[in-house]
């Protein structure tokens, strides 16, 4: 909502506080290929990850989720399991 007098970046500011505040973003690659975007992001009263998965030998995009968590340190603990699942499985992790 843009109010009068205000700017379209007071209107953007405003719609990204209502979507929430990202806190981390995670990008897996393997062999130099994009995998998985893992994003979490804090609503307030909980927090929530969202996955990107690119299957091998796929071209299309899966979104699994997202995962609601009560707090960004339970959101955190998630992705760090996750990432190192990814790592295991050859997966260069790169945060953002």
């Amino acid at each position: 909502m843009i109010r009068f007098g205000g700017s379209a970046t007071e209107a953007e500011e405003s719609a990204k506080q209502a979507e929430g505040r990202e806190l981390f973003v995670r990008h897996a690659r393997k062999d130099g290929r994009l995998v998985a975007v893992l994003r979490a992001v804090d609503q307030g009263a909980s927090c929530i990850v969202e996955a990107e998965v690119y299957p091998h030998g796929s071209t299309q995009l899966t979104r699994p989720g997202p995962y609601t968590f009560a707090d960004a340190h339970q959101a955190s603990a998630f992705v760090t399991e996750a990432v190192a699942a990814l790592m295991y499985l050859g997966c260069d992790i790169q945060a953002q």
